[in-house]
């Protein structure tokens, strides 16, 4: 009989698993079901991300539901939440049921974004964190490769319904978060994790990192592919199949990029972040030819893996104690750009595209600049080189 070990890494790696079968279907139909099924234009996909990431912005809520569900189990339920939501979406096919179905899967995979990341930082050491971070990335890409895979050949051969693959993926999901609410024990809190909002001002470059690595998501996930869709004209079929090169190439790299990290440090690895982002976005705002659209995509991809240098920096310089309220906290920061910027920049896309791309790379510039301020050897008591 099958069986897998009931420890806290394996608990991490199915998560890891679970939620991009649900997410990452979502995502690789979203463009082609919001313009080919619900008629939206630059606007409407705006205000439909920003919606998205409202329940990002409200993550600092999670400390306080943690007074009445642990957080493993909160994890399990955020997890089945955003099957249901994802499930859920190809039965309402219009701009509004579109928001709505949006928004509860949101709830859902941003919970579950800030669980996942809560655990991680307390249930690993500071020296394999990095290394384990990289892996359950690579083991994230591994699925969303999986299931795209499966997506790609389904869509190609059958040509199904938008209801029928948001209703299998979605259940996928669902099944997996009732699994793991069966077969794993409830694991014990190493540190007993405060119930309340923490703001320290020590935290102070960890908050502006994690602020500015919010806009610069939404350039990537909101705008990069509606490019290629809009500008580029692709179909379907080679999202799906974009989706796909990204995942196979993230589960090579991510293991060696948290290995990286955990020998240059985070402030060498995000500099080199921070570099070719620029480069990639200044690219985005001047390009023609598909195949360097397409290659800018897929290093924007990798280069985003190396984000997790992020947390690994904040768990040398937190207070044990402090992880699950400042995971809640930080996700907050991180969707107040996303919650304002995908319609602001919506609004800009229908004059000038290319503006969209210019502002990511300043956003990137500043990032630049205050990666700088993180000592090569980060610890409590040495959490930045600049003093505020």
């Amino acid at each position: 009989m099958f069986s897998i070990p009931s420890n806290r890494k394996t608990f991490l790696f199915v998560l890891a698993i679970g939620s991009p079968i649900a997410f990452s279907v979502w995502l690789a139909l979203l463009n082609n079901f919001a313009v080919e099924i619900a008629s939206f234009g630059g606007k409407e996909i705006g205000i439909l991300q920003s919606l998205r990431e409202v329940p990002g912005f409200l993550a600092f809520t999670v400390v306080f539901l943690l007074l009445i569900i642990r957080q493993q189990n909160f994890a399990i339920v955020s997890l089945i939440l955003l099957g249901i939501g994802t499930a859920l979406t190809g039965f309402f096919p219009s701009i509004l049921g579109l928001y709505i179905t949006t928004v509860i899967m949101s709830i859902g995979f941003h919970y579950l974004e800030t669980l996942r990341i809560s655990l991680s930082l307390q249930w690993l050491t500071k020296e394999e964190a990095p290394r384990v971070l990289g892996k359950i990335l690579s083991v994230h890409a591994a699925s969303t490769l999986a299931i795209l895979s499966i997506l790609y050949i389904v869509v190609f051969v059958f040509k199904p319904t938008y209801l029928w693959l948001y209703a299998v993926a979605g259940s996928l999901t669902v099944i997996i978060g009732i699994f793991c609410l069966f077969s794993f024990p409830q694991f014990s809190e190493k540190v007993e994790q405060r119930k309340d909002l923490v703001f320290r001002k020590r935290y102070w470059l960890y908050y502006a990192l994690t602020f500015l690595a919010g806009a610069r998501r939404q350039i990537f996930m909101v705008f990069a592919g509606f490019l290629l869709v809009q500008k580029f004209g692709f179909s379907l079929e080679k999202m799906v199949l974009l989706f796909l090169v990204n995942a196979g190439i993230t589960i090579w790299v991510a293991p060696k990029l948290g290995i990286l990290i955990e020998k240059i440090g985070e402030r060498k690895a995000l500099t080199l972040e921070y570099i070719a982002l620029i480069i990639i976005f200044l690219s985005y705002a001047v390009v023609d030819n598909v195949n360097i659209a397409l290659a800018l995509y897929i290093l924007d991809n990798v280069f985003f893996s190396i984000s997790l240098a992020i947390n690994t920096y904040f768990q040398k310089i937190a207070d044990p104690a402090d992880i699950a309220s400042t995971a809640g906290i930080s996700f907050t920061i991180n969707h107040i750009a996303a919650v304002i910027l995908p319609a602001l920049l919506g609004l800009i896309w229908v004059q000038n595209y290319g503006a969209v791309f210019l502002i990511g790379a300043c956003i990137a510039g500043a990032s630049l600049i205050l990666v700088r301020a993180i000592p090569d050897n980060p610890e409590i008591g040495k959490e930045t080189y600049w003093q505020v």
